[in-house]
């Protein structure tokens, strides 16, 4: 097609919002307590948000990655100890365990799904390790089945990044019925949003209870005399933050479904364009939220992909370039990591990560909220892009 021809795809905004967020946030205000210790729209949050994930069990707080951070304390991560994480990844989930003094140790990923690969996590369990943290990567749930069973041999835990994964399920089970503590992300970007914010689900009230605590700078809700019971930090959400994500929640499930039917035409579409490999699908993830709409250019260099995903948003398709493989990045050296360890020789340890940080690409999932004509029209887009590329 001539490329003056092409549909530039007319996409919704993202983040939405409407009058559900507007009468939250006058709630919030006029009721007098902005802090969430005496307020309660953080609480109903909460209690919605872990009933849509299957459990009883949540807790807000003021990050995704700070939801990582805390999880790994609640299970006992502490300096020196090791943290299993997938070498394909953002940069939250190393850091969390390096910013407890943790080290962080990299294995490779699946070539099709870009998720954590169980034999790699097996090969990896030592008599340090202290939490195994799978990454639901772009909604795809993690192989479960083998983690979980991996992680009971071990006795070792399973810490869940689901920062992708709101609404997911594993052959019918929600984040919140798969017997781990999981993360999620409410940054300006994710499936649904309060500009920054995060929750965990714990499958027990006890677990819970001690993240609370230590989200509280170490004071449990009842304190009213400093008895500081823990360490921790100070990771508590607003009000306002709190109000925002319960309007947020109630559109989520519909959206998710949008997103299911969208993607199974758009990736039959960057499936037939020459050299275009999209993100595969484990089918026990029965429902898949699509935060990304991946897709690898395998073969392509590098700085050719950065190019593609640079005339692709000039086309108005919200391209983003894959995650970096986390030992290529100097702020994971920052921190602690595995005795002699090196570039190369994670690279060598870790080669679909380090491929897929190379070729990968993704789409904005507010693509897959589009007509399935714009579906089209975005297809259209990549082709043209991808042809003219390897031209």
């Amino acid at each position: 097609m001539n490329a003056d021809a092409l549909r530039a795809p007319d996409l919704p905004a993202w983040p939405q919002y409407g009058d559900e967020e507007r009468v939250g946030l006058i709630r919030a205000l006029e009721q007098g307590q902005w802090w969430r210790i005496g307020g309660s729209e953080v609480d109903s949050f909460e209690q919605e948000f872990g009933a849509f994930h299957g459990t009883d069990h949540a807790l807000a707080v003021t990050s995704g990655t700070h939801a990582l951070e805390l999880g790994l304390e609640v299970l006992g991560v502490k300096p020196g100890d090791e943290v299993i994480v997938p070498a394909f990844t953002f940069f939250a989930s190393s850091l969390a365990a390096q910013r407890l003094g943790a080290v962080p140790v990299l294995v490779d990923v699946d070539p099709d799904t870009y998720c954590i690969d169980p034999s790699a996590v097996e090969a990896a369990i030592g008599p340090r390790t202290r939490a195994i943290m799978p990454v639901h990567m772009a909604g795809q749930i993690a192989d479960m089945d083998a983690l979980e069973k991996l992680a009971a041999d071990a006795g070792v835990p399973l810490l869940q990044d689901a920062a992708h994964a709101h609404g997911a399920r594993w052959q019918g089970k929600r984040v919140g019925e798969l017997g781990s503590v999981a993360a999620f992300s409410f940054q300006n970007g994710k499936l649904m949003t309060a500009g920054e914010g995060g929750a965990l689900l714990f499958p027990e009230a006890e677990l819970r209870e001690e993240a609370f605590v230590r989200h509280s700078c170490g004071r449990p809700a009842t304190d009213r005399k400093y008895f500081h019971r823990s360490g921790g930090s100070n990771y508590r959400i607003g009000e306002f933050a709190g109000s925002v994500l319960r309007a947020q929640l109630g559109r989520l499930d519909e959206q998710v479904s949008v997103r299911e039917e969208r993607w199974a035409l758009l990736h039959d579409l960057l499936a037939g364009i020459p050299g275009v490999v999209p993100q595969g699908r484990d089918t026990r993830c029965d429902r898949n939220p699509h935060y990304m709409a991946m897709f690898r250019l395998p073969g392509i260099a590098e700085e050719r992909r950065n190019q593609i995903v640079d005339e692709l948003l000039a086309r108005n398709v919200p391209a983003f370039v894959g995650f970096r493989a986390l030992y290529r990045t100097d702020g994971f050296w920052a921190g602690r990591t595995p005795e002699g360890a090196s570039v190369d020789s994670i690279a060598r340890a870790c080669p679909d990560a380090d491929a897929i940080s190379v070729d990968c690409l993704w789409l904005h999932h507010r693509t897959l909220l589009g007509s399935a004509e714009d579906m089209h029209a975005v297809a259209e887009v990549v082709a043209h892009v991808v042809r003219r590329a390897r031209a």
